[in-house]
């Protein structure tokens, strides 16, 4: 066992806690997250999940941002309900990024799970990008995620980081239904929780 693997089980378990309690401080334990894991993924031959991690890094910054200045008159971002139009578009959007990725990785890598690494890359960044928004819709993709991500883990032999996968899948079920419960809450309810939790 790793020790990237250790510290990614670590930080991946509280940043998708700190993310169901709808909590910023998500986005700074996720980086950290995302740096163990683009180790653990590289030595592993799961090339798109590691590259995948420095783009999390990214969205992570602008979800950070998008949160605390995202709303409306640049205040913080409310949990809403996921746009019509997004649903069509988020599902598009992974199919096209699934055919490249995988064309990508067959083509330049030794992946034997080119398929199932790039879905898994295309659905995440769906998610990612959804849950910077704060779409509840965002949890529907990362349930989608993980249920592959969980035995893909297991065929390389990950097996602690296919454990905390199957944590998520628990975690994102009820951050499912607690943002759905939250959505379209008033802004200060958010500053409110943020300085509870700072405090």
């Amino acid at each position: 066992m790793e020790w990237t693997e250790v510290l990614g089980f670590a930080t991946g378990a509280l940043c998708v806690w700190l993310t169901v309690r709808r909590s910023v401080w998500n986005f700074p334990v996720g980086v950290a997250n995302n740096i163990f894991f683009i180790v653990l993924f590289v030595g592993a031959g799961l090339y798109a999940d590691a590259v995948l991690q420095v783009v999390y890094i990214g969205l992570g910054l602008l979800g950070w941002w998008w949160w605390l200045h995202g709303g409306a008159g640049r205040g913080p971002l409310v949990v809403r309900r996921t746009p019509r139009w997004a649903w069509p578009v988020a599902v598009a959007v992974v199919g096209a990024l699934t055919l490249a990725i995988r064309a990508l990785l067959t083509s330049h890598t030794d992946s034997d799970v080119a398929t199932w690494d790039a879905l898994t890359t295309s659905v995440s960044l769906v998610a990612q990008v959804m849950l910077g928004r704060k779409w509840v819709g965002s949890w529907v993709f990362w349930i989608v995620a993980d249920l592959v991500h969980v035995p893909l883990y297991l065929h390389k032999g990950l097996t602690l980081t296919a454990v905390l996968y199957l944590g998520f899948l628990g975690l994102c079920l009820v951050g499912l239904a607690q943002w759905w419960r939250a959505r379209d809450e008033a802004p200060t309810a958010v500053v409110v929780r943020e300085r509870a939790v700072v405090s």
